[in-house]
């Protein structure tokens, strides 16, 4: 996530938190502070909070991989040694190769 996202997400939730109050106690934190709804200070935390959700709505439509990009990390939900829980697993490869050397020959003798 680039720092203009990041600001932009804190904006937001210093907008959500201010709008969190105004809506349960009836307490706007950004006017107290800046003196006001009036007042310069508030009219540019407000519209900076405004820009800051214009910009986390096009975080919105990012695809996953785009905001995830940590990809070195193994998850903790996968088995990354595909192993099994009790042991190892058994190696059927070799089987397979026999297998398959037997069926393309006696495919060799039908045509």
């Amino acid at each position: 996530m680039s720092m203009l996202s990041r600001i932009a997400l804190a904006l937001v939730i210093i907008g959500a938190l201010n709008w969190g109050l105004i809506g349960l106690f009836q307490f706007d934190l950004v006017a107290t502070l800046f003196g006001g709804q009036d007042s310069f200070l508030s009219r540019v935390v407000y519209g900076l909070v405004g820009i800051g959700g214009l910009i986390c709505l096009g975080l919105l439509f990012k695809p996953n991989e785009e905001i995830d990009t940590v990809t070195d990390r193994p998850s903790r939900f996968s088995n990354s040694n595909l192993r099994t829980e009790f042991g190892e697993e058994p190696d059927f490869t070799k089987e397979q190769d026999v297998k398959s050397k037997k069926t393309n020959r006696g495919m060799d003798h039908v045509d």
